[in-house]
């Protein structure tokens, strides 16, 4: 074999064998089931199909279509909406569709601040300021780590938007939606969730309905609450016809010329998987995440918004100022085979160096842990950012913890005997 390939390979080994002894915690990841997973290897992912089903500009497509489709009504099914778009590669494709559909260059969005825990791709740097958007900022209660109610509504009625944008990356509340709708009428603005990082646990019915709240659009990526493969959605329940063909038009031939045939499988899977799972999988979250927030609090480490029990979905936000800061916390984790990042703080002024460190708990309750296992988590944790221990006797212990957590849950399971298998010719 090539020495390149062979380096290639053994690095996807020592990275296979690492995260099977480590307790991943990055609140924007997850695993994706195994009938999923084996779909990504599929023919499909040779193959093209620009366009929408029965409307191609490639031939060759007439089961890709059939699974398109499905796929679709999966999606309407979930989310209980009349338009779904499975077409988007990614979480970001389709906010970028959402600003081509919607928005202009000099439109005012308001918009979470970066700081607060918005995503990249609102920021004025980002997918927003490329688009020529101008992004105006609501005001935040750092204390309840969420939006000030009051000043974001006069903030809408004041600057009437072009669209209101919501959505975080440190996404610990819902966000207000139905307190904001008198602003929004008197705006005269559309209204745009971001839910990449909760769009499983609203599937599951644990966080809130955003599309029953006002929002007119809702994008999301589909591997992180909803555990699929790394890909995009975008959907709406708006019955103008009009809006949704603006919205068609972005994706394609705005945003993306093929769509990646073989994740938009898997995530029809994974659809499946969360009608049936989702419910049960997304109150695990919840719960896990409580949990967990609980035991780091009582091991001294500070939890952000304490006194409205710390989170309502998948993340934590956690304050370790006192321990060196997020940098240095979540390097030295690390170390130890716990997985999370560092991550800016209200108060932050530095990304690279901030105060704070994320960590969700989707994917251990993926692979099986309860709250049980979130006060074991907690204990390794505080070894490791509070007393100082050495990273390499706790991960020892991570590694045995881990032992008993390697399969995953809340998904179909593969029949041995009608399970079809593809082989590379």
């Amino acid at each position: 074999m090539d020495e390149n390939v062979r380096f290639i390979y053994d690095q996807v080994d020592r990275h296979h064998a690492w995260f099977a002894k480590s307790l991943p915690m990055i609140a924007s990841e997850n695993v994706i089931s195994p009938l999923a997973r084996e779909l990504l290897l599929s023919d499909f992912g040779d193959r093209y199909a620009e366009g929408l089903p029965g409307e191609r500009y490639y031939q060759g497509n007439a089961y890709t279509d059939e699974v398109e489709i499905r796929v679709t009504e999966l999606a309407k099914a979930l989310f209980r909406c009349r338009h779904a778009d499975p077409r988007l590669i990614s979480g970001t494709t389709a906010n970028m569709a959402v600003y081509f559909a919607l928005m202009e260059p000099g439109d005012i969005m308001t918009s979470v601040a970066l700081s607060h825990g918005a995503h990249i791709s609102s920021a004025k740097f980002g997918a927003a300021g490329m688009r020529g958007v101008n992004t105006v900022n609501y005001p935040f209660d750092v204390d309840r780590m969420n939006i000030d109610v009051d000043g974001t509504a006069k903030l809408i009625t004041l600057v009437k938007p072009k669209v209101a944008a919501f959505g975080q990356s440190v996404f610990l509340f819902p966000t207000p939606l139905t307190e904001l709708r008198d602003a929004f009428q008197e705006a005269g603005c559309h209204v745009w969730y971001d839910a990449a990082h909760v769009i499983g646990l609203i599937a599951g019915g644990k966080f809130q309905d955003p599309l029953r709240e006002g929002a007119d659009v809702m994008t999301g990526s589909t591997h992180k609450t909803l555990p699929g493969p790394q890909h995009g959605i975008m959907l709406s329940d708006s019955a103008d016809e009009k809006f949704i063909k603006r919205l068609l038009r972005a994706v394609f031939p705005g945003v993306l010329s093929n769509h990646h045939l073989h994740a938009m499988a898997a995530l029809g899977v994974t659809l499946a998987e969360h009608i049936e799972f989702g419910r049960a999988y997304a109150d695990q979250i919840v719960r896990n995440a409580k949990a967990l927030a609980q035991a780091l609090h009582e091991h001294g480490i500070k939890v952000l918004a304490e006194r409205h029990g710390f989170t309502a979905s998948h993340a934590i936000a956690l304050d370790v100022t006192a321990q060196g800061g997020g940098a240095k916390v979540s390097a030295d984790l690390e170390k130890a085979n716990i997985v999370t990042n560092k991550n800016l703080l209200p108060w932050d002024t530095s990304p690279v160096k901030p105060n704070g460190v994320r960590v969700g708990t989707q994917e251990l309750t993926r692979l099986g842990m309860r709250e049980a296992q979130m006060r074991e988590v907690a204990t390794l944790v505080a070894r490791v950012a509070v007393k100082g221990e050495d990273p390499g006797k706790v991960a020892a212990e991570v590694a045995s913890l881990r032992k008993e957590f390697n399969t995953v849950h809340f998904c179909f399971t593969p029949d041995a005997e009608a399970h079809k298998r593809w082989r590379m010719a």
